[in-house]
Parts: C-alpha cells; structure tokens; sequence
C-alpha cells in the first residue's frame, strides 16, 4: 500500500475507541437481559433480610426460605450463563457500521474490484473512501439496548427494587447476622455463647414519623411521640436479659418474657438488663391539643343561609369538628307564644368541614347551613365549635351568643304565620292560641291576602290545627303542620306568581319592608337582584307587547322610542338604591325607590291599554270565581266543626259563635251583583252574635244550594267559549257542580263526612277551572294585542293619536266626552309631559330621539 491510503488508515485507527465503548455497551446489554433474574432475586432476598422478616418466622420456615432463595439465585445463576455471549470485535463494529450513514466502515474495508487499472475509475474509488473516511470520523459508541421489558411482562425487577429501597430506608444490615446462623445452623451456638435482643419503635400513624430500630439507636436520651409502641424481642436463656421501663405507667409483669410491648404515655426509662442490653432515657414530645376559633362575623343570606368563618389548628392533624347551638333561655324574651315553657330539644349539632386536599394543621374553614325551618330560629342561641385531633383531645371555643340565624321574611303575612309557626314548635300548649291568631290574622282576606291557594291552604291547617287541639295533638302532628306552616309562608312571602308584573310588584313591596325593617348587606344584595330579574322581566313583557302592536311599534323603534334606554335609566337607580341602602341612608334610598316606581307606573299605561281592565267580563268572572271558591271554603269549615262538635261536644263551644260569624261572613262575601264585603263586614256583627247567623236561618244545606245555582249562572256567562281553555274551564266548574249537589244532599241527610269529601272535590274543580279561564285570558289578550294595533291605525287615519285625541293639526291635546274630567288621566298627563321634558334635557342621548323628544314636546 502506498501513501495514497492514508486516509483510509487513519479513519480505521479514529474508530479505535468507539468500537471499545460500542462493544462494552453490548456487554453491559447482554448481561442485563440474561441475569436480570438474577439481580431481582438477590435483591428481594437482601430486603426480607435487612427488614427482619426472618425473625418473625420460625427457624424450620426460615430455613425453608434460605434453601429456597438459594436454588432461585443458582438457577438465575445458570439461566444467566447459558444466555449470555461475549460479543466479538466484528460484531462491535457491525453494529457501529450501522448507526452511520452508508456504512463508511465496510467501504474502508472493501477494494476495488473492477477498473484497477483505468485512471478515471481509480479516481472515483479514491473520492468515494476519501468520502467515506470522512464519515467514518464522526462516528460515535452505538448505544446499548438495556430494556427488558419484554422478558419481564410483569416488572418483578421493579418490586425487587422497591424491596430493596424500602429496606435501606427502614431495614438494618445487623439482622444479616441472624440469616448466616440460620443458614449454617450456628442458632444454638450463638444462644449457647450469650443472649441477643431486638427492639423498636412505632410511633402513632397520625404523627407521620418513621419507625425506629433500637439496635441502631445510641443509648442515651431518645424523644419520641406520645402514643408511641415499644416492642422488644429478648433471645437466648430466659432470664438472661429483662426489660426495665417506666415508660407505660404500668408495672412489668414478666420482665423475662420473650416479648414484650408498652404504650408510651410519659417521660420514664426504659432498659435491657443483662449481658449486651442497653438503656435509654425516653422523653415525650408535646402532642397539644387541637384550638379553634372563630374567624370572622355571621353572614347570613336573604334566603337564610348562614355562614360562619372559623379557624382550626393542630401540631399533627384535626380529624374532626362540630358546631353545637344551644337555645339561650335566660335571654329569651318571655311573653305571647314563648310565655310557656318550652318542650326539650337537643342542641343543634353541625358537622364541621375539613379540607378535602392539603394539611390539616391549619386551616380556615366557613360552617355553612340553613337553619331557618329550626323551631329557634330567630331566638337567642349560643354557638360553640368543638374540634378533636386523632390522639382524642378536643379544643373549644368561646360560645358566641347570637339570634339563630335563619331566613328573614319581609311580607306582614308570611312573618305573621312563621311567628305562629315558632309558636307552635315552642310547645304544643300554643296551639289553641296559634290558630287563634291564625283566624284573626287571615279575618278579612280581601285586599290583603293575595293569593287564594295560599289562603285556603292556611285554613286547612287551622282546622287540623283545632282538631289536634281538641284530641291531644301529638309531636307528629304538631311537626306535620308546622311543616304547612312553612310552606304556606314561603307561597306568601314568594308567592306562586306567573306574571311578570305582579312579580315587579312583590319585589318593590319586599324591599320597602326591607327600608322599614333593616336589613343586612347580603340580604339587601338578594333583595336588589329579585328586583333587577323582575324588572327585566317586566320590561321584556311590555317589549313583547309593543311588538304585537304592528306598525305603531315598528315607527316607535325607528324614532328610538324604545323600552332600552329606560332599563338602562333604571339600571343604574336600582344601584344608587342599593348604594344607599347599604350605607343606611334609608330615607334617600325609599325616595329613590318611589321614583322608580312612578317611571313604572308610566310604562304601565300602555301594557293597561293593551290588556283587559279590571271591568271587563272575564276579570269579572274571575273574580267572582274567586268569591264563590271562598264561599265553598267557608262552608267547607263550617261543616268541619260541625263533625267536630259530634264527637266532642263540649269544645271550642266558646269560639263557636265567632267562628260561625266569620265563615258567615265569607260565604257572604262579595257577590256578582256588586255588593262588596258587605256580607264579610255583617258576618263579624249580626251573624256572629246569632252563632253564626245561620242557626236561625238557613240551613248549610240551603246555603250550598244557593252557591250551586250562583255557580251555575257563572258557568252560563264565562267568556272564551269555543276556545280549548274556555272548553276546559266549562267542563271544570260543570264538576264542581256536580260535587256541591253531592255536598248539599249530604248535608241533608246529617252525613257530614261525605259533604266534606264532596266539597273538598268542588273545591278542586273550582280551582282547576280558574286556572283554565286564567289560560283562556291571557290568550284573549294576546289576540288583541294585533287587533289593538289596527284600530290605532285606523284613529290615525281619522285624525286621532294613540291614546284617542285630536291629532287635526289644532295643537289641542284634548279629548272628547267626559275624559278630562277624570283627575288620574290629567295626573298622567302631567307626568307623561315631565317626562318627555327630561329626557329632551338629557344630551347624552341619540341626536333622532332627542329630536323625535322636541317634535313630541311642539306637538302637546
């Protein structure tokens, strides 16, 4: 060879290394796969050794497992052998051949084959090793493949390496000792030179330290947690070696047992006397009780939810905690419902919660429940929080004295029957007196109760309420009707309503009780968002209207006169509102409160306009519905006491008269000839002084007949006929009729049972009819809502605006007939026109409706 291969020699001699480090990798690659068994067998065995698992085992089954690991490790051993090859040079620099591009090396090991002798071919065979060379430079150890996943589906290697981890962690290379005498038999030997002994240490889980092997431990001082366990192992002959200890508080009974376990409770001593032993003096860590606190004020939600901030804290973890309310009798107001004494209820015991993730030595936490259906809610309570750590220490925190919180209603009615409610809770002795107050609360509904269910509901109950007086009311009972109770004053106070306006007004209404009454900030939040829904929802209502209204509505949308900016106006009162109220500056806020409610009043005009008035026929019909679904009520009560009387005659004799005249007077009530209350008002005077007014005349039987014809004669005028819920409601009050013919022949008949159940069928049916015409109305208005438009059309082309004035081009704002003798509508005039004046003022509104504001202003 001459100089011309020189570099092909030198990349040969640069490969030197990467070929020693490529086939050292494929030793280390080929030792692993074939002894991996081998290595997870050892480890597993040195981890039973170093974690004593020998000891607790006796020496024949100990014996058994050296013998055992034994032949697995010469198994492995040859398992290993048998699969494992050295790898040759040529095999090494195959497999760094192959991790380089073109395999430069088997090009530096070739020659050329053909066209030795032409000059051009020898030039390219030079280029190419020169080319190859190159190559063969930047080559670098091929890596080895040390996965053996394969060989082993199962990871056992792993869990010998866990094994292993854990021992070096926990274990002790001393226990070595005791595997080597087992397995040479040497045991009786080194028991005949001296005795041994094991002991440790297990602290209580909750504290989180490790165990501790007292064989590795100097002797001397040693702090360990209360609680803790001592376990100690004496070996060789008994009485060689004995355990001393003050540790447990209890005296050794056999200080030579073989083993020996004792509860750390306080500082002491423990010791091994004999040949070898040891001794050291133990001191307790402090494990301290747990403390809690409270964090913070009461919030409590408009809808009763109570939220109290505490704080808990321990040197290792709290476990557990409650909240006990206790009722405060000493400063209970004692007078009314509460001047008797109350029956005995157990404190009211609330879970605390505890973090879900993270520590629990400290941490801030809120108690949150609702608390108001609680017969003391509202009355004076004491709150204690009580925590306990694991080691079954408690700490308390000082009782907070305060009223149970609970929810807060606003409507006169609605609190009227919660106090009854509490009333009755505090003691069944009230209940003569809840229903009392109950029956002259709700003596004259009209104009005050507003929604009949709810009304009819709370008569039922005061007629359990009396009978369960009248035969030993039991806790059953009392519970059953102070739940009706309950939900009677939440239809009150929320109320089941569907219209948007009726719920508009319940809003406002709810808040000035608020004004009046105080209120906190989170209720006052609750209050403002009930009034924000309810005016969107509102001001949505008369948007839908105005779009059913043709093309008025459409002209008024492109003049800008829309329901948008108003929400916006009133949007931002409510918050100024809110503002207020929050500051206790209530006199601003119920002026601010009553100017919104003027601006509502102005955008009600045009949804009156739009639907039926009060006159109408079918409110008519309604209302008189209304009255004849009283009048069965009452008769339904009379009735009732009647069978009560039959089975004790001596009771209630004295409320009779007053209870007749007020039914008396209900079923008297407002008739369809227009008559008002003027029967009501007679119930409570002439009735009720001839119990009842009807002893001396007609007979209930007589009466019922009367309201079955007066039903009758609405049935013939309901309006909506030939509608499905016009149909509906008809074949509704067809039922109800049929029932009070029932009733009527019953009562005739001295059968006051069946009268009840019939009647309470008619009052069903009465009520489902009502609900039927109700549809049939809200229908009609919608149908009249296009109509209306096409009739402003037609009064525009006939020289009249939308409200039916003179639109000739006069400037008169005048109506014809008798219109400007009515006060209200010059009221509303007036009000319009300040209004318009306003907004005309406002520069901060569109140019074409400030505009279309002047043309309004030149017009009127």
């Amino acid at each position: 060879m001459s100089d011309n291969h020189t570099p092909k020699d030198d990349a040969l001699k640069g490969l030197a290394w990467p070929l020693r480090l490529t086939r050292a990798g494929m030793v280390a690659e080929r030792a692993t796969k074939a002894f991996w068994p081998l290595w997870s067998v050892l480890m597993l065995a040195i981890a039973l050794v170093m974690l004593g698992v020998q000891d607790f085992t006796p020496p024949k089954l100990a014996m058994a497992a050296v013998a055992l690991f034994a032949l697995a490790g010469a198994w492995t051993l040859v398992y290993g052998l048998r699969r494992f090859r050295w790898p040759s040079e040529g095999e090494a620099r195959e497999r760094l051949d192959a991790t380089l591009p073109g395999r430069p090396i088997t090009a530096l090991t070739d020659t050329q084959a053909i066209g030795a002798d032409d000059a051009a071919s020898q030039a390219v065979w030079k280029a190419h090793v020169a080319r190859m060379a190159a190559r063969a430079k930047e080559a670098k150890p091929a890596p080895a493949d040390l996965r053996v996943s394969a060989k082993d589906p199962y990871a056992l290697r792993y869990v010998a390496v866990l094994a292993l981890l854990v021992a070096l962690l926990f274990g002790s290379l001393n226990r070595v000792q005791s595997v080597a005498d087992i397995a040479t038999g040497a045991g009786g030997t080194a028991m005949a030179a001296g005795p041994s002994w094991e002991g440790w240490v297990e602290p209580p889980a909750y504290t989180g330290k490790p165990s501790l092997y007292l064989n590795d431990l100097p002797q001397g001082d040693l702090s360990v947690p209360k609680g803790s366990r001592i376990t100690v192992r004496l070996y060789g002959e008994v009485g060689a070696l004995t355990v001393r200890q003050t540790v447990s508080g209890e005296p050794v009974e056999d200080a030579a047992a073989v083993s020996q376990e004792m509860i750390v409770t306080k500082d002491g001593v423990l010791a091994i006397d004999g040949q070898g032993g040891a001794e050291w003096q133990i001191t307790l860590l402090p494990d301290l009780p747990p403390s809690v606190r409270f964090d913070g004020e009461l919030k409590r939600e408009a809808r009763g939810v109570m939220k109290q901030p505490f704080a808990a804290s321990d040197d290792y973890a709290v476990v557990r905690g409650t909240g006990e309310f206790r009722l405060d009798l000493e400063t209970v107001e004692r007078r009314y419902g509460l001047a008797v004494d109350p029956e005995e209820r157990d404190p009211v015991v609330l879970d605390l919660p505890l973090p879900i993730t993270g520590s629990r030595a400290e941490f801030t936490e809120e108690l949150v429940d609702d608390l108001s259906e609680h017969p003391w809610s509202g009355l004076p309570v004491t709150l204690t929080l009580t925590v306990e750590d694991a080691a079954g220490q408690t700490g308390q925190s000082e009782a907070m004295h305060m009223l149970m919180p609970g929810r807060r209603f606003f409507a006169p009615l609605a609190r009227a029957v919660v106090e009854q409610r509490r009333d009755l809770l505090w003691s069944r002795k009230n209940g003569a007196r809840v229903a009392q107050v109950l029956r002259a609360v709700t003596h004259r509904p009209e104009g005050f109760v507003r929604n009949d269910s709810a009304y009819l509901m709370l008569r039922v109950a005061i007629r359990r309420l009396e009978a369960g007086v009248a035969f030993d009311m039991t806790p059953e009972l009392q519970d059953e009707i102070a739940t009706a109770l309950w939900d009677i004053a939440l239809i009150f106070e929320d109320g089941s309503l569907a219209d948007a306006k009726e719920r508009l007004h319940r809003a406002q209404e709810r808040l000035a009780e608020a004004m009046k009454n105080g209120a906190s900030k989170e209720e006052i939040e609750d209050l403002m968002q009930e009034l924000r829904d309810a005016t969107k929802d509102y001001m949505r209502q008369l948007a839908e209207q105005q779009r059913q209204n043709g093309e008025q509505g459409e002209q008024q949308a492109q003049n800008g006169e829309t329901f948008e900016f108003t929400q916006e106006e009133l949007q931002a009162l409510m918050d100024r509102i809110q503002e207020l109220m929050e500051e206790g500056r209530m006199e601003e806020a119920a002026d601010l409160m009553q100017r919104m409610n003027e601006m509502m009043e102005n955008l009600q005009m045009a949804e009156n306009q739009n639907g039926q008035g009060e006159g109408s026929p079918g409110q008519q019909s309604m209302e008189d519905l209304k009255d004849t679904l009283r009048n069965q009520q009452g008769l339904s009560d009379e009735a009732f006491r009647d069978l009560q009387e039959q089975f004790n005659p001596n009771a209630n004799r004295g409320e009779s008269g007053q209870n007749r005249g007020e039914s008396g007077g209900q079923g008297e009530g407002r008739s369809h000839t227009g008559q008002g209350d003027q029967g009501q008002g007679g119930g409570e005077g002439q009735q009720g002084q001839e119990e009842g007014g009807k002893g001396q005349g007609e007979s209930l039987a007589d009466r019922q007949q009367a309201l079955r014809d007066e039903l009758q004669r609405q049935k013939d005028g309901l309006p909506g006929a030939g509608t499905a819920e016009g149909d509906a409601a008809r074949e509704a009050l067809e039922r109800a009729g049929r029932a009070m013919d029932g009733a009527e022949q019953a009562l005739r008949d001295g059968q006051l049972a069946e009268a009840l159940d019939n009647q309470a069928e008619a009052l069903e049916a009465l009520r489902e009819g009502m609900r039927n015409l109700g549809n049939a109305l809200a229908q009609n208005r919608q149908q009249d809502g296009g109509q209306q438009g096409q009739a402003q059309t037609r009064d525009q082309a006939n020289g009249r605006d939308p409200l039916g004035r003179d639109n000739s081009g006069r400037g008169s704002s005048a109506t014809q007939g008798d219109t400007l003798l009515n006060g209200n509508v010059r009221r509303r005039a007036q009000e319009l026109l300040k209004e318009l004046r306003r907004r005309s003022g406002d520069r901060s509104r569109p140019e074409i409706e400030l505009d279309y504001l002047r043309r309004l202003l030149d017009k009127y």
